[in-house]
C-alpha cells in the first residue's frame, strides 16, 4: 500500500514561515496531480493549493501571495512554502496525490497529516 509521508509542520509565530514536504513511501509508476489540503478543528477539509503533472498550479484565495506549491518531478515530492503565517492558518495539513502504483490502477492517496500551529 502506497503511503504519503508529510513533514515540516510545527509551531511558528505569526508572520513566520514553514515549508511542508510530502513524498511517497515507495517507488511509483506515475504521479499525476498533487495537492495540499488543511482541516482546522470543527471545520471541513479544504483545498489550499494543487499542482498538476505538467506543473500548472492553483492556489486558493486565502493562500495567494503567501503560500507557494512546488514539485520535484524527479523525486515525486511536493512542497508547500508558507510565509507570513497567521493564527487562522492553524490546522492539520494533508497531502493528496493521484498515483498509479506499479501494476495497479491510479487512485487518490492521502498523507497522515502534519500539524501547523501559528501562535505567539
Amino acid at each position: 500500500q502506497v503511503k504519503l509521508v508529510e513533514s515540516g509542520g510545527g509551531l511558528v509565530q505569526p508572520g513566520g514561515s514553514l515549508r511542508l514536504s510530502c513524498a511517497a513511501s515507495e517507488s511509483i509508476f506515475r504521479v499525476y496531480d498533487m495537492g495540499w489540503y488543511r482541516q482546522a478543528p470543527d471545520e471541513q477539509r479544504e483545498l489550499v493549493a494543487s499542482i498538476t503533472d505538467r506543473g500548472n498550479t492553483d492556489t486558493v484565495d486565502l493562500a495567494k501571495g503567501r503560500f507557494t506549491i512546488s514539485r520535484d518531478f524527479a523525486k515525486d515530492i511536493v512542497y508547500l512554502q508558507m510565509n507570513n503565517l497567521k493564527p487562522e492558518d492553524t490546522a492539520v495539513y494533508y497531502c493528496k496525490a493521484h498515483i498509479a502504483p506499479w501494476g495497479r490502477p491510479a487512485d487518490d492517496y492521502w498523507g497522515q497529516g502534519t500539524q501547523v500551529t501559528v501562535s505567539s
